[in-house]
């Protein structure tokens, strides 16, 4: 029994393997308990092993890869034509093992621990930032029911809190005041830890040398710097920088038929977290550059006469994307006279 191929479908406890041969013959079909999977594939000889990129595939692709296999990560939406009538661990763990031989698959690049790491700071940032926001608004909706309105701003509340609290000739009753007391308890300590992990990710942003180089490119600082250094790794593992703004979601998306060409709004596809960091970057520099119409490049005085502001800041963030590409893959720096001469 040769084995070639596996496909491994990845689960919490119990994990469905699925190997064929050379001619593409099932040869084995096993099922295996979280703690007897290291241990299994240590007695294979190894091959190419498939799994969808879910929750723990890139752990388990790097335990793997140090037992000599070669390991590729699907998305799962590729994978999911393959799945034959209905679905079961079995036939997931069958189809996984044949997307993974098609020529034409597409593979998400391994994360290592550290790119994880970061991108963990990452995710626990956007989830303080969230429960902050929250608060925030918990606090001026509570106000409004006494006829308080607190001016728009994430500095704003923080600031006229604590003078709120302490005048006593408000209308706010004793209980109302001990309420947002706890509160504004809440909003200090959500703010605080987003500082701790912004200092983090500033820490590691002065320490990447890709990352120093990303944030001279306009609209993109250390948060998004550190987000695409960290979530990217190799960017040559995208063919052109159209290939690396498509898996951002920031062309056309497409339906197109019967020869006639049909482009509708982005795709929206790929991470939401990077695009969101790249429009909102772009937001940024195309505001402070409708302050200085005469630093505009040419290309973008142009769309801003024929575009809308929003989808002017969405062609500058699919620019920013292709730019990002390039120095990455190139391992250059940014040259601002190259990026204004369309």
């Amino acid at each position: 029994m040769q084995i070639t191929t596996i496909g491994l479908d990845l689960a919490k406890q119990v994990f469905q393997v699925h190997g064929v041969d050379e001619r593409g013959r099932t040869v084995l079909s096993k099922r295996l308990r979280r703690a007897e999977l290291e241990s299994f594939f240590a007695s294979l000889p190894p091959c190419l092993v498939g799994m969808e990129a879910c929750a723990g595939a890139h752990h388990w692709a790097r335990v793997l890869g140090e037992l000599g296999y070669s390991v590729r990560l699907m998305p799962p939406q590729f994978v999911k034509p393959y799945v034959k009538s209905n679905k079961n661990d079995a036939r997931d763990a069958e189809a996984i093992c044949e997307a993974v031989s098609r020529p034409s698959m597409r593979f998400v690049p391994i994360k290592g621990a550290e790119q994880q790491a970061v991108l963990m700071m990452h995710r626990v940032r956007q989830l303080l930032v969230r429960q902050r926001t929250m608060v925030a608004n918990a606090i001026r909706g509570h106000l409004a029911e006494f006829g308080v309105v607190i001016r728009q701003g994430v500095k704003a509340l923080p600031q006229a809190l604590p003078s709120l609290l302490q005048e006593a000739d408000t209308d706010l009753p004793p209980t109302a005041r001990s309420m947002l007391a706890l509160l504004s308890e809440q909003l200090r300590y959500f703010s605080e830890r987003v500082s701790q992990v912004e200092r983090e990710l500033l820490r590691w942003h002065r320490a990447s040398e890709p990352s120093r180089r990303l944030e001279a490119i306009g609209g993109v600082g250390p948060i998004t710097a550190t987000a695409i250094v960290a979530s990217v790794g190799d960017a040559r593992s995208f063919r052109s920088a159209r290939q690396f703004a498509a898996w951002l979601g920031l062309v056309p998306g497409q339906h197109s038929s019967g020869g006639k060409q049909r482009l509708g709004p982005i795709s929206k596809r790929g991470d939401t977290y990077l695009r969101t960091l790249l429009i909102h970057g772009a937001r940024s520099s195309l505001r402070a550059l409708q302050h200085h119409p005469h630093q505009q490049s040419p290309w973008l005085a142009r769309l801003l006469r024929r575009r809308h502001p929003n989808v002017v800041t969405v062609a500058m963030a699919h620019k920013h994307a292709r730019i990002i590409w390039a120095m990455l893959t190139s391992g250059g720096s940014f040259r601002p006279e190259l990026s204004t001469q369309r």
